[in-house]
């Protein structure tokens, strides 16, 4: 697991990103960023991939917890970018569309 977790950045630092409003078409449903990870998934079914990173959580200098980052990407259909979810606190934070 851990392996894969470093796998994450390198993911996202080759592959080519691009700006794209913060919303994901899932069949007639749109998804977008303030969504809880029920919701989501109510929309758009189980990932294709998921990660979980554990992160510090500080207040200033001082790391007074920890949170869990999940990242679920949705391998969309031919000739659409893939879609990376990050959640946190199980509400989504964006979505990124990458090339592959």
């Amino acid at each position: 697991m851990a392996r894969v977790l470093l796998l994450l950045p390198f993911l996202l630092a080759t592959t080519q990103s691009f700006s794209a409003p913060e919303t994901l078409r899932c069949g007639n449903k749109i998804v977008e960023t303030g969504m809880t990870m029920a919701e989501v998934e109510k929309y758009c079914g189980k990932p294709s991939s998921v990660m979980v990173e554990e992160q510090d959580v500080r207040s200033g200098n001082r790391v007074i917890g920890t949170t869990q980052i999940h990242y679920w990407t949705y391998d969309r259909a031919s000739g659409q970018n893939a879609a990376i979810l990050e959640f946190d606190q199980e509400k989504l934070l964006s979505i990124t569309f990458v090339r592959k």
